[in-house]
Parts: C-alpha cells; structure tokens; sequence
C-alpha cells in the first residue's frame, strides 16, 4: 500500500510538472507595449530608434502617469535607444556617431532631453546617472488638437542636412532637431574625384561591370565598361580578371585567355599569388572550350 502510493505521488508529480512544461510552452500573449525600430536615412547619414509603445487607455499621460520633473525612460520596456551612423548635432551639440539611450524630463512648457550613454539603465531611473549623459538639451514641447494613442517616434522635415525627430503621445508632440554636415562630406568626394578623375571613372566602371556579371545582365555593355577600366588602369591585375571572366560569360574564350594572361603577367609581378593562380586555373578551363 506503501509503495503504491509513493507510485502514485511520482505520477501526480510527474503530471505537474508536464503540464506546468506545456503552459510554458504555449502561453504566447501580445505586448502591452510592443517594440518598434525606426530606421531613416537622411544627407549621407542613417538615425535608427529603438522604442516601445505604451498606449493611452483612457489615462492623463503627461504630468500623472508621466510625472513632470523626473526622469522618464521615454516610452516603455527597455529605454528607447537612438543610433547615428555619422557624426551630428543635435539641437546644436555635437554627438559621436554611436549609439545611446533617450531620457527626458517633461514638463508643461519645456522638455529637458539627455542622451546617455550607458545602455543598460532601462528603465531604472531611481540609479539614473548625470556623469553618463553625453548632452543634454531643452526643446518645446507642442499641444496637438488632436490626441494620439500610441506613443510614437517619428522622423520628419527631412533634408540633405538636417531632419526632425518627433517625440509623439498623447496631445503632446516634441521636436528635435538633428544637423549634418553633408556639404563637407560632399565636397571632400568631389574633390579626391579631382585630384584624380581617371582613377575614380575607372573604380566606377569596374563596380557597374561587376554588378552587371553578377545579375547577367546586357553583358555587352558590361564588358564596354570593363575595357574603359582596364585602358584607364591597366595595372590593376583585378580589373583585367574582372573583363576575362565577361569575356567568358559571353563565350568569348579566346580574348578571355588574352585577357587573363595579361591579368597573370600584372599579378606576378604584384607578387600577388592567389590571382596568379585564379587566372591559371581560368586559363586550362578556357582552353577545353575553345
């Protein structure tokens, strides 16, 4: 009797912990605040966010469920974390390319925003630390005629140098200002163009012909540009490789073989093994298709 009933308590333990296991499982609820990334190119740069959104559920979000003067996560989970491929200015300050959270303090007339640089607080701003702020900045805060639900970040006004990100909820929306120096970043191009255009054009060509052999598309002209590299660098052992392999597409296997023997004469002398040894092997295989 004993043992029968020790037996049974394995099963009914056995059976708990299945079913607990199961439930485990299966439960697969939505996310009161579910997650968002926002990624927008502006200039020559890229600003992506990473956020949650809390809606309003007929609560007073600013100054009751977000009290004003404490430090806010903005938004909800995890703080909401900004990425700047580029150096920027934001509101004015400088801020590294890199990748930071997003603090506020709301109030009724004015914002105050910090950009902080270690990713791990969350939402714990009882620890909140002001020595790992990079910047921090005022704006505005706008009164909407209107309410939105879902908290929202957003990117607009966008320019070659500049764009707005706009903190959205409620009837509430902020605007911040973020700048870049595009017409540097421009110009610098334009000008190593300059200093040596032939070298540029034939880089250029090269990357269009090889896209081209890679989609096989109108090969022909693929192998127009390739020969304008090759003639502007005749040096560049990669650029002549690149033209025996169209010449091959295109069932050309004589030139291809020229064109790879220059490639090999070139890389030899470049000390450069392995395209010695990619054009040999082009070679035998091009000669059994002659």
């Amino acid at each position: 009797m004993i043992k029968m009933n020790a037996l049974k308590s394995v099963f009914a333990i056995a059976f708990s912990l299945f079913v607990t296991a199961t439930f485990a499982q299966q439960m697969d609820m939505p996310a009161p605040s579910p997650s968002s990334t926002v990624e927008q190119e502006f200039g020559l740069s890229t600003i992506t966010i990473d956020y949650s959104r809390p809606g309003v559920k007929g609560r007073t979000v600013f100054g009751d469920l977000v009290p004003y003067g404490k430090v806010w996560r903005t938004g909800a989970n995890a703080s909401t974390k900004i990425e700047f491929s580029s150096d920027v200015k934001v509101e004015g300050k400088d801020v590294p390319a890199g990748k930071y959270a997003i603090y506020t303090i709301p109030n009724e007339t004015e914002w105050t925003v910090m950009l902080y640089k270690d990713l791990r607080l969350g939402g714990n701003v009882a620890a909140y630390d002001e020595s790992q702020e990079l910047v921090r900045f005022n704006v505005t805060p706008v009164k909407m005629g209107m309410s939105v639900e879902s908290f929202t970040i957003d990117m607009n006004d966008l320019r070659d140098d500049s764009a707005t990100i706009g903190i959205i909820w409620s009837d509430v929306y902020v605007p911040i200002k973020i700048t870049i120096d595009t017409k540097s970043a421009v110009v610098s191009q334009i000008e190593n163009f300059a200093k040596n255009p032939q070298r540029s054009l034939a880089n250029n060509y090269y990357s269009a012909a090889g896209y081209y052999l890679s989609i096989e598309k109108d090969l022909d002209k693929a192998l127009e540009w390739i020969t304008a590299a090759v003639e502007i660098r005749p040096e560049a052992f990669w650029m002549s490789r690149r033209k025996s392999l169209i010449e091959a597409k295109l069932g050309n296997y004589k030139d291809a073989i020229k064109t790879a023997e220059m490639s090999k004469e070139v890389a030899e002398k470049a000390k450069n093994a392995d395209y010695v040894k990619m054009n040999n092997d082009s070679i035998a295989e091009w000669k059994k298709m002659k």
